[in-house]
């Protein structure tokens, strides 16, 4: 069983025009990013329902795509809009760690 390769090192082969593309699942991801959910709840749902994976397992493959620039070359706006997300709860998340107050009131 030696022959067998898995999914992801098949997927990447240097010089592969196919390498620099998008999968469908990925386009479709970004696709699915677009909608606007009015509660997370529904958005969770759809996740299970349209993609068969857990919100968790979604969202790690959401964080690796947006860094990706096939996805940002596919659609700029929602990738800058949600690595601008990314890192303002990583920024949030790293105050909380710290004990610092980001709400500045002005």
């Amino acid at each position: 069983m030696q022959d067998m390769v898995s999914a992801n090192e098949a997927a990447f082969v240097p010089g592969d025009d196919r390498a620099d593309e998008l999968s469908d699942r990925d386009a479709e991801i970004l696709s699915f990013e677009r909608q606007w959910w009015k509660f997370a709840g529904a958005k969770e749902q759809a996740i299970r329902d349209k993609f068969e994976m857990s919100a968790t397992r979604y969202y790690q493959l959401l964080n690796a795509l947006i860094d990706r620039p096939e996805a940002l070359a596919a659609d700029p706006l929602l990738v800058k809009r949600l690595r601008r997300l990314r890192a303002t709860r990583q920024r949030n998340r790293s105050a909380r760690r710290l004990g610092i107050d980001l709400n500045i009131d002005a």
